[in-house]
């Protein structure tokens, strides 16, 4: 994609969609967030991108040796018009990571910046994400492809919806996190 830069790990696949079913759907004027407590295994992967061949070959290309399973809460950012997800924060146990996802050009060419969070240098990750949605949205979007939001975005109506993110999510964790102990 012209323009899109590549920081991160640069995928040519979207994303993971969020479960319709599990993803509590919170809008705020142009953008609308999701929160998504999600369980996460090669076998719902695979069934992701089965349904297309260069997707599903570029996603056994980059799959790790023993697979990718991990869970936690995912925080999605899309336009309330297009429906497009631009950022995703994924405040998983073992691999804690955020997504800058831009739309797909004219050509249907994907770029998926993946980028891992370091939680040794900033701490637990869901402050720090939370932290972004107050601070850094703007610029996030933007980064994404999402800059023709950014006039519409008003902090009256973002900011009571984010600090609702804030307590769905944080329930989500303590939630799950008290449930069975993990092998």
């Amino acid at each position: 994609m012209i323009g899109a830069k590549k920081i991160g790990k640069v995928y040519a696949i979207p994303p993971q969609p969020p479960v319709a079913e599990n993803n509590h759907v919170l809008p705020a004027g142009a953008i609308t967030f999701g929160v998504e407590y999600r369980n996460v295994d090669p076998e719902n992967l695979f069934a992701t991108y089965a349904g297309n061949a260069d997707h599903l070959a570029e996603f056994e290309a980059q799959y790790p040796d023993g697979g990718f399973t991990d869970e936690g809460v995912s925080l999605h950012v899309c336009g309330t018009d297009d429906g497009h997800e631009y950022v995703r924060f994924d405040v998983f146990d073992d691999g804690p990571h955020y997504h800058y996802i831009h739309r797909p050009s004219p050509d249907g060419e994907v770029v998926n910046n993946v980028i891992d969070y370091d939680a040794t240098a900033l701490g637990e990750m869901l402050p720090w994400a939370v932290d972004c949605l107050r601070t850094r949205l703007p610029e996030m979007l933007t980064e994404a492809g999402g800059a023709h939001l950014v006039p519409q975005l008003d902090p009256a109506v973002l900011l009571p919806v984010i600090d609702r993110v804030q307590e769905m999510a944080t329930e989500a964790q303590r939630a799950h996190r008290a449930g069975p102990a993990r092998p």
